[in-house]
């Protein structure tokens, strides 16, 4: 494993580089998408622009290659490599709303070994390592304590009810409508990295995505993980990079919401 005295000095130079694409990220704020993608996702220039700055400094202070969302780089697999999303939330931050974020974990591996996620308008810089604790800027948080899904805020990911795929949207809906008749404050933020932060910083009770993608998740399980909670993908196995989805949560949360999601049927039968 890493050394914890060099985790510690890469996370330091890391918070510092975040800090740095602070200013940027605010100014952009509402910006126009500027390179369409898959389905109806785009990039702004914005994410362009960070991701280009981060991973400039990171691979210059650290010695460590990066992979971004917008440009790819440094493979899944290396021994070390920091995981970068410069904006979390685009629909939402083009659109104006400050549910966005900045994502940058680090995997060791293939373990994310440290995650740090930046929510510029809300003021909240939340990073850990491995072990924990998780810190918002100067603030120790506790660590999570087991606690009920009804008395839980959770997190889910949004969805067309009419998409197929890996998770169809019908399957989607019937896990929600699930969810509901336990706990009654399910919301829907449109930011993976922000919904799995909150749930280390122990704002949400659990989280759930639908996604796969690298880039949305390895700095939230760190983090996640670092406060005592627990990631599985939504067959209940361990979290990994190869995951097609995750499931994280509080003590005593995750054990509930994976009986829900077990209890509606494999996604198959709703094709």
């Amino acid at each position: 494993m890493i050394e914890p005295a060099r985790l510690a000095e890469l996370v330091a130079t890391a918070t510092g580089i975040l800090d740095d694409a602070v200013a940027p990220f605010i100014a952009g704020h509402q910006a126009d998408a500027a390179v369409r993608k898959k389905g109806n996702d785009f990039a702004t220039e914005i994410d362009l622009a960070i991701e280009r700055q981060v991973v400039a400094a990171l691979t210059s202070a650290t010695g460590i290659g990066v992979h971004g969302e917008e440009f790819g780089g440094e493979p899944i697999d290396s021994e070390l490599v920091w995981v970068l999303d410069p904006i979390d939330g685009t629909f939402n931050y083009a659109a104006g709303s400050p549910m966005a974020a900045i994502l940058l974990g680090l995997l060791w591996r293939g373990t994310p070994v440290a995650g740090l996620t930046w929510l510029p308008f809300m003021g909240q810089r939340y990073v850990a390592t491995l072990g924990g604790p998780v810190r918002d800027g100067d603030s120790v948080l506790p660590a999570l304590a087991p606690t009920t899904l009804a008395d839980s805020i959770v997190g889910i990911q949004t969805f067309n009810i009419d998409s197929k795929g890996r998770f169809p949207g019908r399957w989607r809906n019937a896990v929600l409508s699930s969810l509901t008749r336990e706990c009654s404050r399910v919301r829907m933020h449109g930011a993976t990295g922000l919904d799995l932060a909150y749930v280390g910083a122990g704002i949400l009770g659990g989280a759930i995505s639908f996604g796969h993608h690298i880039w949305d998740h390895a700095a939230g399980v760190a983090l996640v993980r670092a406060a005592g909670g627990i990631v599985t993908d939504l067959a209940g196995e361990p979290w990994t990079v190869e995951s097609k989805s995750a499931l994280a949560a509080a003590p005593g949360v995750h054990e509930r919401m994976l009986e829900i999601v077990k209890s509606v049927g494999v996604p198959e039968e709703y094709l």
